[in-house]
């Protein structure tokens, strides 16, 4: 089958988020072939470029959600009030407005209003300028002070109009795209969105355009995200655009003929959030297992009186709290060491790492053996790829026990890394931590460096537990959390879809009349068919029945990079 593979942010660019899992999956289904349809965030992703894409990815068709793009179509009367009409009933459903004759649930307004704007996108054009324009604004702030608004809403000023106005222009971006035709999502049998939030939005255009069916799959929820990363914003302008990416996750997964989930903790919001339960499906992300062998299967460390601690560093992995619980560790095992290894997190990260090397030092003088030998901090910071980890997997080696800190996590994949190594490992019980270890390591409450110091002391004066947890930990982590597993999942998901909704297309001829039997039915089917056995073989089969499969797809142009 033909699969439109939809992406924000990520795949096929170098950077950004669901790459490798996307990668895996297409390298993966190497009988079927993806179209990718790829919003990019930055100029610098842009820049970075395109991972080596392998020969079933057919086309690659892009846009940019941090650059303005403008058709120059300037909206005539009608096309103005039309637009006025639609964006207002929209601005109205976020501040929970009431319209006249309000017997419309609001998902069903929502939802006529934000295909109402892209009708008028594919019919007039000039969306991109009207979403900008003064008369958004004027509409947002109508709907803000109309009767019926939520308080947050009625509190908006002008500079939260003008930021909230900015963040809509931005997600509905999708909307003034030419991907939805014939020659684009409408030549695909499955819509694949990778992520929720804009990465959907052109799959929800494309099954109300043509009728394709959609998938929709997150591994982190886009709502919970919204609220983790805009906390410092004012309440206005976090409340209507948390409506926003509420409304716009109930659209997806209604509109979903299957909605997966990456564990049971981004499925628990997805129900918050509207999803059918029946339609939901729990698929865990697929790791590459191989880079872990040797050191899983071995179960030596490199020091036994080591705690390493691996990822990307930033507040919410919370070390101040891990530093404080080693220096309770080092009152009860004076010889620990810790290895802090990962690489900053951007500014924001670099900035916490720096404090983190501070607080160490604060709390761990430069120890000597002797009184004619240097001293040295018990706690390490590295990265991978020097000379002492050249590589992840020895990262994880070299220590007894792997710890987790976080106060925030949404699928742990360092502690996956960590199990399919064979490490006992200590972690807070935060986001999928519980559902993953599943009983093979010690979990602790967050933001409790005591809780965690004795654990972690429980498992450093234990080997014989070690050995154990990290045992049941690396066959649960291959049972579980392969990239075989992940990507035959998805293979039964799209068949199943495919077969319970297909794309009913109707070919013309010549003269515009419909052409029965052009699209032969087994045109998609991904199969072989296997050479007949001697001893049962037919008398009297056809010649055309005796020589190699016929592939009956035409075939796509080489991968080209469109607008």
């Amino acid at each position: 089958m033909r699969i439109g593979l939809l992406t924000e942010g990520g795949y096929p660019y170098v950077s950004g988020d669901a790459r490798l899992w996307c990668d895996r999956l297409v390298r993966g289904l190497a009988q079927h072939e993806f179209d990718v349809y790829a919003l990019s965030r930055s100029e610098r992703q842009e820049d970075e470029g395109w991972t080596p894409l392998p020969p079933n990815v057919r086309r690659v068709r892009t846009a940019s959600l941090w650059m303005t793009e403008d058709d120059g179509v300037v909206l005539g009367r009608r096309a103005r009030r039309r637009f006025t009409e639609c964006f207002g009933e929209l601005a109205a459903v976020l501040c929970g407005a009431s319209s006249e004759g309000a017997s419309t649930p609001e998902a069903d307004r929502f939802a006529n209003a934000l295909y109402g704007l892209a009708e008028l996108a594919r019919e007039e054009g000039g969306l991109a300028g009207a979403l900008r324009s003064e008369a958004a604004v004027r509409a947002l702030e109508r709907a803000c002070r109309a009767p019926g608004a939520h308080r947050a809403a009625r509190e908006a000023r002008v500079p939260d109009l003008l930021a909230v106005a900015a963040h809509l222009e931005r997600a509905l971006r999708p909307l003034s795209l030419d991907w939805y035709e014939d020659d684009g999502l409408g030549a695909v049998d499955l819509c694949h969105a990778a992520s929720g939030g804009p990465a959907a939005l052109p799959g929800l255009l494309a099954r109300h355009f043509t009728g394709l069916p959609l998938l929709v799959t997150e591994y982190g929820v886009r709502l919970r995200t919204h609220y983790l990363t805009t906390p410092d914003a004012p309440p206005a302008v976090r409340s209507l655009l948390a409506a926003f990416h509420g409304r716009l996750a109930a659209e997806a997964y209604g509109q979903a003929e299957v909605v997966i989930a990456g564990n049971t903790h981004a499925r628990r919001w997805q129900e918050r959030c509207g999803a059918d339960r029946e339609k939901l499906r729990t698929v865990y992300p697929g790791m590459d297992a191989r880079p872990f062998t040797e050191v899983g299967e071995s179960m030596e460390c490199a020091d036994p009186r080591a705690l390493v601690w691996v990822g990307r560093v930033e507040p919410a992995k919370d070390l101040v709290s891990l530093l404080h619980a080693f220096a309770e560790i080092r009152k009860q095992e004076p010889g620990t060491r810790l290895r802090i290894v990962g690489a900053p997190a951007g500014t924001e990260g670099a900035a916490y790492l720096d404090h983190c090397r501070a607080l160490a030092s604060h709390l761990f003088p430069d120890e000597a053996e002797g009184p004619h030998t240097s001293g040295h901090n018990p706690v390490s910071f590295e990265e991978v790829g020097g000379p002492e980890l050249p590589a992840l997997a020895d990262a994880y080696a070299s220590g007894a026990v792997t710890v987790l800190s976080s106060v925030v996590e949404g699928f742990p994949t360092g502690l996956v890394e960590a199990m399919l190594c064979g490490r006992a490992t200590v972690s807070t019980d935060v986001g999928a931590v519980l559902e993953v270890i599943g009983g093979t390591g010690l979990v602790v409450p967050p933001r409790n460096p005591r809780a965690l110091a004795e654990a972690c002391v429980a498992l450093l004066r234990d080997p014989e537990r070690r050995e154990r947890l990290g045992a049941a930990a690396r066959a649960r982590a291959l049972e579980l959390f392969t990239a075989e597993q992940n990507i035959e999942a998805f293979h039964s998901i799209y068949l199943e879809i495919v077969s319970r909704a297909p794309v009913r297309r109707v070919v013309l001829d010549a003269a515009g009349e419909p052409l029965p039997f052009a699209v032969p039915a087994e045109a998609r089917v991904p199969v072989r068919w296997a050479a007949p056995t001697p001893g049962l073989a037919a008398r009297g089969v056809p010649g055309w029945a005796g020589g190699s499969p016929v592939r009956a797809t035409t075939p796509v142009p080489a991968p080209e990079r469109a607008r």
